[in-house]
């Protein structure tokens, strides 16, 4: 194993593979030098010495500038640089690329549900959803009840599981869809064990809750409905019920336009209920359980077929990020973003403010001028609302991420920005808009694990990667997401949140490809529902929609 890594020939500052100590020797060949300090492992040091003022260089770009004399050998820190990164400008389109060797993928498929639009899920959900946080709690006393009888969970009874319990024992008894419409469930049923799922082919009833759909401004109204339009018309789900107040922002209309702009065609079934327009709160609810319910019954008989790989549509995500990230998980994400992208999938790389200081590089990679344009032009309005505010990319790295390496913000986009591989960027998208591109796609979203991971599914991930070196539970409704250990002694310490170990190449027992090929077939078992994500075991169901503002 290497103690020492230096990335990319231009580079003049290097990371500690392990825990050094002063005095240790570096370099070969006649060029070696002494460390001037300690240095733990995941940081950098610097290999020649700096004047304040100094350029920075890591990853072959400028990430930061000294603010004090540097040695040569010496620990670099907050303590003597700061952030600095590169202006950018519209350059000549730079999209020639190396394509890997996909024929080893070429006949492979997987199991997935087929919907009308062409998208194929790697599950199959249904959705109760809350178009305002008023009726959030209508969204939670549903979601008890069906939870229990359904067999996706157990809790306690309350006065909806009434209602359900009566359906589901008419159901287990034989009553048809027709019967059942007819009948008005006054009886309490008795208390039965926990079920085995009523439902085989739906993997679970998801509930979404928010703080938004009023009280903001217009502009929020309509992001909010355009991200939940995104959920309802996802191929993971099957169909969806929407439970509306009546006065609020975020109105009827205003959603199913945002549907129909997805998907023209959209032919999913869609329950909406306005509580202001029904009247009682019983009567919502028990409409709302009925009616889903004789849904679910139809939604039932959808099953898997075989489907191209290139039906996947991947969210590229990091969180909890460390001095490793960019050095194992990341870069070797990006090999199977490239793969992806040779077979015709599609691929989500968002966050932009960890984008800052690779700009010119992924706006070179824009098919056309008016990609390169429009991500330019999202990162710019992005940063100077943030300054506005008294604030800038600068802020975005955590304190977990600079105690473990990641001391500025342009240090941290530099490894982040290896998810998205080296293809042609072939579009850029603004929150909350629809992937409707095969290929490498740019998100605008924050850099927040949560509404970042949120927004790559409204987009239309089916499945997301998530790299980490620190640790995070994050999950998703409706979306598998796979945890992606940096290192080993995280793997180890967290492994039931963490789906795959990359600690392996900082170990020196696997190359980026060799992982990459290991992190593809994960992906694929996990499209065909043979394998579960450990946040899905966990029942991690995050769920946090941008309010468009300062967020980084």
């Amino acid at each position: 194993m290497n103690k020492t890594l230096k990335i990319h020939a231009a580079d003049n500052i290097e990371v500690a593979l392990t825990n050094l100590t002063k005095g240790t020797p570096i370099g070969s060949n006649g060029s070696e030098y002494l460390l001037a300090t300690d240095v733990p492992a995941k940081h950098k040091f610097a290999t020649r010495d700096f004047e304040p003022g100094d350029e920075i260089i890591m990853y072959g770009v400028l990430v930061g500038k000294a603010t004090q004399k540097i040695r040569k050998g010496e620990l670099v820190s907050t303590k003597n640089i700061i952030h600095a990164s590169s202006s950018f400008e519209l350059h000549e389109r730079h999209t020639d690329w190396h394509k890997p060797d996909v024929s080893a993928w070429a006949n492979k498929n997987f199991m997935g549900y087929h919907r009308a639009d062409g998208s194929v899920g790697t599950r199959n959900y249904w959705l109760i959803i809350p178009l305002v946080f008023c009726e959030n709690q209508n969204v939670k006393t549903i979601q008890e009840a069906f939870e229990k009888e359904l067999g996706y969970q157990y809790k306690a009874d309350d006065i909806v599981d009434r209602e359900v319990k009566g359906l589901v024992k008419l159901y287990r008894e034989g009553k048809s869809k027709a019967e059942l419409t007819g009948i008005d469930i006054e009886e309490v049923a008795a208390q039965v064990q926990k079920p085995e799922p009523l439902f085989p082919n739906i993997d679970g009833v998801k509930f979404l809750n928010h703080t938004l759909g009023c009280g903001g401004t217009r502009d929020d109204a309509a992001a909010l409905c355009g991200l939940l339009a995104g959920y309802i018309t996802h191929p993971n789900v099957a169909g969806a019920t929407v439970l509306s107040l009546g006065c609020q922002n975020a109105q009827v209309a205003i959603l199913r336009d945002a549907i129909a702009k997805r998907d023209s065609n959209f032919s999913k079934p869609l329950i909406v209920l306005e509580q202001q327009e029904i009247g009682s709160e019983a009567v919502l609810l028990k409409r709302a359980v009925k009616e889903t319910f004789l849904e679910l019954i139809e939604v039932n008989a959808q099953t898997r077929k075989p489907a191209p790989l290139n039906k996947l549509c991947i969210g590229l995500e990091c969180g909890g990020s460390d001095g490793f990230s960019g050095l194992s998980a990341n870069p070797a994400l990006g090999v199977v973003s490239d793969i992806l992208v040779a077979m015709g999938g599609s691929v989500i790389l968002s966050e932009f403010p960890e984008l800052c200081g690779v700009e010119q590089g992924l706006s070179d990679r824009c098919v056309t001028d008016e990609v390169a344009q429009k991500f330019m032009g999202l990162m710019s309005t992005y940063q100077s609302r943030a300054v506005a505010v008294g604030s800038g990319f600068e802020s975005n790295p955590s304190p977990g991420n600079i105690k473990d390496g990641l001391i500025t913000d342009a240090i941290k986009s530099a490894g982040a920005a290896r998810k998205g591989g080296s293809s042609p960027i072939t579009d850029v998208l603004d929150y909350p808009e629809k992937v409707t591109k095969p290929g490498l796609n740019l998100l605008c979203t924050p850099g927040s694990d949560v509404e970042s991971t949120t927004a790559e599914v409204g987009a239309g991930a089916n499945i997301v990667v998530f790299t980490t070196g620190l640790g995070t539970p994050t999950g998703n409704p409706v979306t598998p997401v796979l945890k992606v250990s940096t290192n080993t002694t995280l793997f180890n310490k967290m492994n039931d949140i963490i789906d795959i170990n990359a600690g392996t190449i900082i170990d020196g027992e696997e190359t980026l490809h060799q992982m990459a090929e290991r992190m593809l077939n994960y992906i694929i078992d996990t499209a065909n529902g043979t394998v579960k994500a450990k946040a899905d075991m966990s029942d991690h169901n995050d769920f946090i929609p941008w309010k468009r503002g300062i967020s980084l």
